[in-house]
């Protein structure tokens, strides 16, 4: 008999999970995209100076790479364009039901029964969630938010009618979308205030365009494509990735190069001085700019470092007392990273929610499967090592690994499959250990850390995760309906 499946979002992780079911003929599934577009991400945000901070020849399926980027780093758009491209090709767009944003899946009788917030209903044997983590807008709790009178809008949701030349704006916030935008702006509005919490490291990043000669030899030679691929996804793991979870020498590297970006390019001493962050690098999520200390020195542009006391009808007053007269508020404030598959509501085997489960903290075996909740599968769910890796990358991995737990179902071996609780809390328990000798525990605040102040990251070495995911060890699993002389 057939089985059916659903794949939540169609974003990166979700074409792709749509891709290789179809290269292993499988045609009966759905999309269910809340959207009116794909996309995901590079779908949402279009605010000025987008771009991906990890290469552009990395940032691609590792099937269908891609040799005419404009870009060392890619815009957005151009990203966006990209996806659309894939899905075309590949003929994604027919499965997708647009506007459609599945709001509870339920496990009933063995088969999910999922339904959308229009009411309509499906059912299906597999669940493939790829909902993505940055994609719920965080708003600051900042009294008085309401009353500002003039535009206010979240940089994941850009105000594109709102007027800019020669305007008056406030950004509020500096993670790596503000360190975009200011650049972007600086040289078009009347003055930007940028208010900054924390300050952040920033990484120099040349960004050169690649010439007509280059692109021509990635497209003409396939192989000048892959060892591109190969040796900045290598470069990524071998040095990123490795101070991250504990290599001081690494980590040194990274520190001492981005605090001579910030003292050869901030000549001011008491401005340099407000910049420089009090924690170690890549505490928080790596930025990578060469514009930003630049354009923070333009004489229309100033950094504020005051704390905001509150938000009134004609701008921010910090806590000296000062009001910031702004006519636009732009609110980069990131996104709830934690989310995952809310506001959705998932029950699984005896009525259990997933939220009762992630009571505590958001926990996952080996980021994509949680036990009791059978044929259930996440792309990027918690723990996934995302930071400043491709989440394509990470992606491939994992949907190859969760189609091999899959064939076990469609080959017979077993009615469903979901991994023990005891597995789950072997997997869990040493991950938080490992976690102790991390840089995301060395001092800071960032979206990294959950309500209980845990990473939710890999605090492992990348090779290892890309070990762990060639082959499930079925031992840790549930096997319904399984008997020994199957598996």
């Amino acid at each position: 008999m057939s089985k059916r499946f659903a794949i939540i979002g169609a974003g990166m992780s979700g074409i792709l999970a749509a891709i290789k079911l179809k290269q292993r003929g499988i045609e009966d599934f759905t999309i269910y995209e809340k959207a009116g577009r794909l996309g995901g991400t590079w779908r949402d945000n279009t605010y000025p100076g987008l771009s991906c901070d990890v290469p552009s020849h990395v940032y691609a399926y590792s099937f269908e790479l891609k040799g005419d980027w404009t870009r060392r780093f890619s815009p957005g758009a151009e990203i966006q364009r990209y996806f659309e491209g894939v899905a075309e090709k590949y003929g994604i767009e027919r499965h997708i039901r647009y506007n459609s944003e599945i709001t509870r899946a339920e496990l009933v009788d063995g088969r999910w029964r999922l339904r959308t917030s229009s009411r309509a209903t499906d059912t299906v044997d597999f669940v493939i969630a790829a909902t993505g983590v940055l994609h719920h807008p965080a708003m600051p709790d900042i009294p008085g938010l309401a009353d500002f009178k003039g535009p206010k809008f979240h940089s994941a949701r850009w105000g594109h009618a709102v007027p800019i030349y020669g305007k008056r704006v406030g950004i509020v916030g500096t993670g790596s979308t503000a360190i975009q935008i200011v650049p972007a702006l600086a040289d078009r509005v009347a003055k930007l205030s940028l208010f900054q919490r924390t300050a952040q490291w920033v990484l120099p990043l040349a960004n050169p365009f690649y010439s007509a000669e280059e692109k021509a030899m990635f497209r003409e030679s396939p192989e000048r494509l892959q060892q591109s691929y190969d040796f900045w996804s290598q470069r990524f793991v071998d040095t990123f990735a490795r101070a991250v979870i504990g290599n001081q020498d690494e980590l040194q590297k990274i520190e001492d190069a981005c605090r001579l970006n910030l003292e050869e390019n901030v000549h001011d001493p008491e401005l340099r001085r407000r910049l420089t962050p009090d924690y170690r690098a890549a505490c928080k999520r790596l930025i990578m700019s060469d514009e930003f200390y630049p354009a923070m020195q333009k004489p229309n542009v100033e950094l504020v470092t005051e704390g905001i006391d509150r938000i009134e009808a004609t701008g921010v007053r910090t806590k000296d007392g000062v009001l910031h007269v702004l006519d636009v508020l732009v609110l980069a404030t990131g996104f709830d990273g934690h989310a995952f598959l809310r506001p959705m509501e998932v029950v699984g085997e005896g009525g259990r929610t997933l939220s009762e489960t992630w009571s505590e903290a958001n926990e996952a075996y080996r980021s994509v499967a949680v036990p009791g909740f059978p044929n259930f599968f996440m792309l990027v769910g918690p723990n996934s090592p995302i930071g400043n890796f491709s989440v394509i990358m990470i992606s491939e991995l994992q949907i190859d690994y969760i189609l091999q737990l899959v064939d076990l179902v469609l080959e017979g071996k077993c009615r469903a499959v979901a991994p023990s609780a005891a597995a789950a809390r072997r997997f869990n328990d040493a991950l938080h250990e490992a976690m102790k000798g991390t840089v995301w525990v060395s001092g800071c605040r960032s979206w990294y850390l959950d309500r209980n102040g845990n990473p939710a990251l890999w605090p492992w070495s990348f090779d290892r995760f890309r070990a762990e995911m060639q082959k499930p060890d079925l031992a840790d699993f549930d096997l319904a309906g399984a008997t020994a002389t199957q598996v």
